[in-house]
């Protein structure tokens, strides 16, 4: 049954109306999910209870766990590449939940096949883990004291792959700097658990090979990030 013209231009205004203030929230829960609600929750009562990151950190891997575990909660569009990303190569990073203080973000990370981050930090604490896809972490150590913002010296720590509900730490600055590549035939997507807005904080980009340090902000795909001042 055909509806009358006025009811569709209703309707289409509706679901206008839905996925504009969905674009235009930059803060909170940008997905409403139980499961992101239930890691956050967690999350907040822990960093209340143990003043210890590394204890702290250890006490929620069984909350973020569980949420890798889970099937249903990450909408298509959070678990797909985006060209005009910040961190190139078509890599996506998607807010799930923002704290309007900096205190804490969720976020999915989508990789294409074959694609690869930059040697990048976090400057935070907080868990990382895959959700869907196949990863491989390469992990380096600082050897320099860190002194000179604009130069670097680092080695290899360790290499990882990671595979589906396979997640790991980060204390910094311990295991901080970190470059990771999806090494399975379709995009991987992992989330990303830390203690401050990460992609809107002034991070650093590195080059291994010459040693040179970039301050670089990835931003998200889907919300803006504050006005520097």
């Amino acid at each position: 049954m055909l509806q009358p013209d006025w009811i569709n231009n209703l309707l289409a205004m509706c679901d206008f109306g839905k996925h504009h203030h969905q674009e235009a929230r930059d803060f909170g829960f940008l997905v409403d999910a139980p499961e992101i609600r239930a890691l956050v929750e967690t999350t907040r009562q822990l960093t209340a209870e143990i003043p210890d990151t590394a204890a702290r950190v250890e006490a929620l891997r069984p909350a973020f766990g569980k949420l890798l575990a889970a099937d249903g909660w990450l909408p298509k569009a959070y678990g797909e590449p985006d060209l005009k990303s910040g961190m190139g190569s078509g890599i996506g990073q998607y807010a799930l939940y923002r704290a309007e203080d900096g205190s804490l973000c969720l976020f999915s990370l989508v990789i294409p096949a074959g694609a690869e981050t930059p040697i990048h930090d976090h400057l935070a604490w907080g868990l990382i883990g895959v959700y869907r896809g196949l990863q491989s972490e390469t992990v380096y150590r600082r050897l320099d004291d860190g002194q000179n913002e604009t130069k670097a010296t680092l080695e290899v720590a360790r290499k990882q792959t990671v595979k589906r509900g396979e997640f790991y730490t980060l204390l910094p600055p311990l295991d901080d700097i970190h470059y990771v590549k999806t090494v399975s035939r379709g995009p991987s997507v992992s989330i990303h658990l830390l203690a401050n807005d990460t992609a809107c904080v002034t991070r650093h980009r590195f080059d291994a090979q010459s040693g040179i340090v970039t301050p670089f902000r990835s931003g998200y795909s889907n919300a803006k990030c504050a006005e520097r001042l």
